[in-house]
């Protein structure tokens, strides 16, 4: 078969590792999973899309897999639900399994309410979960008090209550963020206390308008830069305070990135954070960023991840049979924290990031270029402000101005107050630097055999960032900027221009 354009890199994107022969090996993730019941929060979301694409097609033989979706934007439960299983992420599992959808029940329901907000008779469809997967979250580090709260801490909470519920309950895995406690220099997998009570935090939302919520926010986060971080990091405290006697772990990501090989390399459908950098890079519109270039981006394929994920729940099921002899309830040890991280075992700066991803990058540039590629990173903040003003803001409203006398919608300088948004709710990563632990996956990774080990690739020390970037940038330019690779001719001579240009 011959394949040409976008088609071709997709298909030179595909994993075909897990072949024919290594499914009918023993995998004992997949053997855990048979016949289980799994509850999925978030699954429309980056993540939780990937979880379940991973867990259908690695672990086929799973029961069933519960979502709880929730109406958005316009769109009601059912109609999400159906769009959420159209993408292109979904296309090698439709491939491999073409029925899976008649394991996926959708429930609609919003994790942040009590019960989720589900009737008696869904609720009642639950109690049979064996499995909780609880990626909910809102992720957006300038989102508002109130909105961060409840999805990511009162939501925890909820799944707490839920999961005690449960006869037989085999695994709750939560999903937090390595930066839950970034004001510390060197973080590990322990848990760490928060200044404030959860349930407290819980009790000012029922209490304070949004308003006078707002305005004690700044002293409610104290060290913490944003809410996203505070809100993951009481989430954190709140599945300590309710998972007594639970087989309950916390797996922390650090910044998550497209995928590395699964379900195939490059995909991403995520604009914040690093990937949002090279998009704004890759069309010549970002120039500049507050960062030091020589501290370490502790950056991770999403796959990864996922995979990490998947076997923590096994590694809590197998350790809850010990724990369930001893009559005392679970201490701070036996809630096991998984730091999924890279730059323990292979580290990468922000300007190897930056560099790869330009080598890369040249060699397929967008036919959406608007201007000609550069990126200075810059660790003096008033350096930073000047490069902003003559690199964004001078040419943005010469090009504006031009546009209104031709009688067009000025739109650029708009697009830069949105990047300068965006670069101001990041910095704080680009410019501090976390010293992690990574003992509990490590010895993970040396628990499971050797075949979940060539399924589950969670260990980074396994491949090389160099080749890992070919794919990220191609990912990019496919699934964000919805540009085919028939294009790449046409960019290249516009590239060529602007390069001559400038």
């Amino acid at each position: 078969m011959t394949f040409k354009g976008s088609d071709a890199y997709l298909y030179d994107m595909l994993d075909m590792s897990e072949s024919s022969d290594l499914k009918k090996q023993q995998s004992e993730i997949a053997k855990f999973f048979v016949n289980t019941n799994i509850l999925i929060t978030g699954g429309t979301g980056f993540l939780g899309k990937l979880l379940i694409e991973k867990i259908l097609r690695s672990c086929p033989d799973v029961a069933t897999v519960y979502m709880t979706v929730r109406p958005k934007k316009g769109k009601n439960s059912q109609e999400r639900f159906k769009e959420n299983f159209h993408g292109i992420e979904f296309s090698r599992l439709r491939r491999e399994q073409p029925n899976f959808l008649n394991k996926v029940i959708m429930l609609e329901g919003d994790a942040a309410q009590q019960d989720f907000g589900l009737s008696p008779e869904s609720k009642n469809i639950l109690m049979n979960t064996n499995i909780i997967f609880h990626a909910a979250a809102s992720v957006r580090f300038d989102e508002i008090f109130r909105i961060t709260m409840n999805t990511n801490v009162k939501s925890t909470k909820y799944m707490s209550l839920f999961a005690k519920e449960l006869p037989n309950l085999k695994a709750f895995v939560h999903v937090s963020t390595a930066y839950s406690h970034c004001m510390l220099k060197s973080i590990d997998e322990i848990h760490y206390k928060v200044p404030i009570d959860g349930d407290k935090i819980l009790t000012l939302l029922d209490v304070l308008d949004d308003d006078k919520l707002e305005k004690i926010t700044p002293v409610i986060l104290d060290k913490w830069p944003n809410t996203y971080v505070f809100s993951k990091a009481v989430g954190e405290s709140i599945v300590l305070k309710y998972s007594n006697n639970l087989p309950v772990c916390i797996v922390r990501p650090s910044i998550m990135i497209s995928t590395s090989e699964e379900p195939f390399s490059g995909w991403t459908n995520n604009l914040y954070g690093a990937t949002g950098v090279v998009m704004g890079t890759s069309v010549g519109l970002m120039h500049t960023l507050h960062c030091i270039a020589e501290n370490i981006a502790d950056i991770i394929p999403a796959d990864c991840v996922v995979s990490n994920v998947i076997c923590a729940a096994w590694d809590i099921a197998n350790r809850i049979s010990s724990i369930k002899s001893n009559e005392s309830n679970m201490s701070d040890e036996r809630i096991p924290i998984y730091n999924s991280v890279s730059s323990c075992q292979n580290p990468i700066s922000w300007k190897e990031f930056m560099k790869w991803n330009e080598k890369d990058g040249f060699a397929v540039p967008s036919v959406k270029i608007v201007w000609y590629c550069m990126f200075i990173m810059t660790r003096y903040f008033i350096v930073y402000q000047l490069y902003i003003f003559f690199l964004h803001i001078v040419p943005a409203t010469i090009v504006d101005m031009l546009a209104y006398l031709m009688g067009r919608k000025p739109e650029l300088s708009d697009t830069y107050k949105k990047i300068h948004k965006f670069s101001n709710v990041i910095h704080y990563f680009s410019t501090h630097e976390c010293h992690f632990r990574n003992a509990n996956v490590v010895k993970l990774w040396e628990k499971i055999n050797s075949i979940d080990q060539q399924i589950f690739k969670f260990n980074v020390a396994c491949f090389t960032w160099h080749n890992y970037f070919y794919y990220h940038v191609r990912g990019i330019r496919l699934y964000m900027l919805n540009d085919p690779f028939e294009t790449v001719d046409e960019a290249i001579k516009k590239s060529i221009k602007y390069r001559i240009t400038h």
